[in-house]
């Protein structure tokens, strides 16, 4: 095979583009030069230098090679895949993404998805991602592209609303966690070994961060009754306070005991397929105060921690150990390389609406399952979950269609719309209009 262009936009932050460029060195089935572009220069040039590590000390330096292109158009000019993984402005904007809706007792536990913060890094994010769809379309045009940034769903959509003809897809790894805890729950349960994630079969759909599982295999017996079972017993939601107070006390951000994935399983029969803290969002249940969330184990990252760690990603420096490249759990390459035509694979992906989920509307954005293999997805139709569900799934649904149109048309009107109907504001207008326009000035995309 001729050697592949791919081009990386944004990834100064670091951390996935260095495990995507670790993972590109297990692989023997195609050679590759590397673009990076990245606003920050100087980013792009720290991972540039990485990246010549990464392929020296795992000997791919002679398949392998990396440069760093000095305008977009030059990053992306004859590229063959395109993957998007950018922050939408300076780190320091999302202070307010989180701690102004706060003030109005609106707690996020991300702030990157939905809510008011959400909601307000789409503003920022998708008129950039308009402008690179734009530039894609003019500069390469059968290129595939990869979307890693939040929120995916609006910036994938963005990507089709200004190239229809754009062949892109979202990649989240949320459902591989839900994976891996169904393969937990399974091996505690049948008194194995905890099988890989892989092995488990799921069916699910939604809206990125917000997907469900209707069934869910394990060599090919369905354990989501097994899960029913669970959540049905008393010893499914023990008060979790203590454990989230560890958590906070430690700086453990991240972490999720899928307690509220369980409770969407047994209030609503379809067991919740992302992280608690994101699952939390899109709902006025979980959120009500920091000791609801804490009943649950999930804590809020903070601001601090977000500065804190933008800081230390970019001034990081590497060991060639560190830079010895092991298998991840992601699958920005397993998907380029179906895409090569080099195997086939099954996985989650956010494409536009062909029916693979009947509930909600043609064209939107969903994640479910497809098929990937070369130059080709082919989405599978997925279960319908219950109907409460589907109610939930098309509110955000309608939100998420009103601040695309809202956003490409630049009219604040309408996007306000889409705030006051998000779940979690839920106050008088006046407060939600007061809000919204603090936001709208400082969140505003700023450098």
């Amino acid at each position: 095979m001729e050697k592949v262009r791919i081009c990386i936009i944004g990834g100064g932050s670091r951390l996935w583009a260095i495990q995507f460029l670790k993972d590109l060195t297990l692989q023997d089935k195609i050679r590759a030069h590397v673009a990076l572009y990245d606003i920050d220069r100087q980013a792009a040039l720290n991972n540039e230098a990485v990246a010549n590590e990464i392929f020296k000390v795992n000997g791919r330096s002679t398949s392998l090679s990396v440069s760093v292109a000095d305008t977009l158009q030059e990053g992306i000019s004859g590229s063959d895949f395109i993957i998007i993984a950018i922050e939408p402005g300076v780190t320091e904007i999302r202070k307010y993404d989180l701690e102004l809706p706060e003030e109005y007792g609106i707690l996020q536990s991300v702030g990157d998805t939905t809510g008011p913060g959400g909601l307000m890094r789409a503003r920022r994010a998708l008129p950039l991602f308009f402008d690179f769809a734009r530039e894609i379309e003019k500069y390469a045009p059968s290129a595939w592209v990869i979307n890693y940034t939040n929120p995916m769903t609006l910036c994938t959509a963005a990507l089709y609303k200004a190239f229809p003809g754009i062949k892109a897809l979202g990649c989240c790894h949320e459902v591989f966690h839900t994976e891996a805890f169904i393969a937990g729950f399974i091996a505690e349960k049948r008194g194995i070994a905890v099988p890989d994630r892989r092995e488990i079969d799921i069916d699910v759909s939604g809206l990125n961060h917000f997907t469900f599982v209707t069934s869910a295999k394990y060599k090919g017996e369905d354990v989501l009754p097994l899960l029913r079972e669970y959540v049905a017993s008393g010893e499914a939601f023990p008060d979790l306070t203590e454990k989230a107070e560890e958590r906070v006390k430690e700086g453990r951000w991240f972490e999720s005991d899928h307690r509220v994935a369980l409770r969407f399983l047994r209030d609503f029969d379809a067991l919740g397929a992302a992280g608690d803290r994101h699952l939390a969002e899109f709902v006025p249940f979980f959120l009500t105060s920091d000791e609801m969330a804490w009943r649950y184990g999930f804590v809020r990252t903070p601001y601090s921690y977000r500065e804190a760690e933008a800081i230390r990603k970019r001034s990081r420096k590497y060991t060639d150990e560190e830079l010895i490249a092991e298998p991840s759990d992601e699958e920005g390459v397993d998907i380029l390389l179906s895409l090569c035509g080099e195997r086939a694979l099954k996985t989650n992906i956010n494409i536009p609406n062909k029916g693979q989920v009947r509930y909600i509307g043609a064209g939107h954005i969903v994640e479910s399952n497809g098929y990937i293999s070369a130059d080709s997805i082919v989405p599978i139709v997925s279960s319908d979950p219950s109907l409460a569900i589907q109610a939930m799934e098309q509110r955000i649904e309608m939100e998420q269609d009103i601040a695309l149109e809202a956003i490409w048309k630049n009219d604040m009107d309408l996007l306000f719309e889409a705030f006051a109907l998000d779940p979690l504001v839920s106050m008088h207008l006046d407060r939600s209009r007061e809000l919204f326009d603090r936001m709208l000035t400082l969140c505003a995309l700023r450098y």
